[in-house]
């Protein structure tokens, strides 16, 4: 893997891992917590995340295995979901979630998984440990998506500042901006996915011989 894929890879996990929804979310759990309790609970999920994200990476080929799934029909389906989260971003309304709980038991579950570690980023995760064959290239796509994971700790971390400067629905527009980018993302998922099985069916039809 090279250095330009890796910060490729670092992007696409950033906006898999919707920042602007998440934020919402976590202002929303945080409203009555202390800074202290909101910079805390922000630690907490960057690391929880980080560590789902290793094991997504290192052992979804395994998964595969283990179900008998292919990388491309895996990719089909996790771009149809991905589909779904951005169309759901676009029209929905993240203001109006509410989250039963206090902050500090949230940062595994919720907070990690599913709101930040939702099924799409988690089928793309391990879609992308499927594509690294060896250790050297799947190191180095984990300190990218751990890259992502740290950046959206930050976001978290300056959470209250971001909306001061942005309010609500500035970070409303940013959460539609992200579906739309996120919609372009599945369809590129599912026409790889899709022109795999396309390709087979054409070689196995004799069209090429």
């Amino acid at each position: 893997m090279q250095y330009t894929d890796a910060f490729a890879l670092f992007v696409k996990i950033f906006f898999l891992m919707t920042p602007p929804f998440v934020m919402t979310v976590f202002l929303s759990v945080t409203k009555d917590s202390t800074v202290q309790e909101k910079h805390a609970l922000a630690i907490r999920v960057t690391i929880s995340v980080a560590i789902a994200s290793a094991i997504l990476l290192f052992f979804g080929s395994y998964i595969f295995s283990v179900f008998g799934i292919t990388l491309p029909a895996f990719r089909i389906g996790t771009g149809a979901v991905l589909f779904l989260s951005a169309i759901e971003m676009i029209n929905g309304d993240p203001q109006k979630i509410k989250i039963d709980g206090s902050a500090s038991t949230l940062a595994i579950v919720p907070m990690a998984i599913p709101i930040t570690l939702g099924p799409a980023s988690i089928g793309a995760i391990m879609v992308y440990g499927g594509d690294l064959t060896n250790v050297s290239d799947q190191l180095i796509g984990y300190v990218a998506i751990l890259g992502a994971s740290i950046c959206v700790g930050i976001l978290l971390w300056l959470s209250r500042f971001i909306e001061k400067a942005l309010g609500k629905t500035g970070i409303s527009i940013m959460a539609k901006l992200t579906g739309l980018i996120l919609s372009a993302m599945s369809a590129q998922m599912i026409f790889d996915g899709a022109g795999y099985f396309m390709i087979k069916a054409l070689q196995e039809s004799n069209l090429f011989k």
